[in-house]
């Protein structure tokens, strides 16, 4: 059950056709129509900002250079000391 509510203004032409597009698919509601959109949108989105995908040989290339770390040197120090006194995350 929805909890909060949105409201916006748009051009007619554009609600017609949601309109018209929400019937088609055998919605209820326009509203059922843009939630579900919105949703699907979202998430879609969010996928594409936190998640990488990479070349196999990349990631071989990059696991090897973890699996091979050394001791942080000054300059590394110094930059993880600067992002946490930022409250950099």
């Amino acid at each position: 059950m929805a909890t909060t509510r949105f409201d916006m203004r748009l051009d007619e032409e554009i609600k017609a056709k949601a309109e018209k597009a929400s019937a088609l698919l055998g919605m209820k509601s326009l509203t059922e129509y843009v939630v579900r959109l919105m949703d699907q949108d979202a998430t879609e989105v969010i996928a594409a900002h936190e998640t990488i995908t990479v070349k196999e040989d990349a990631f071989d290339r990059f696991m090897t250079a973890c699996e091979q770390t050394q001791n942080p040197n000054a300059a590394l120090r110094e930059a993880a000391a600067f992002t946490k006194d930022q409250d950099i995350r």
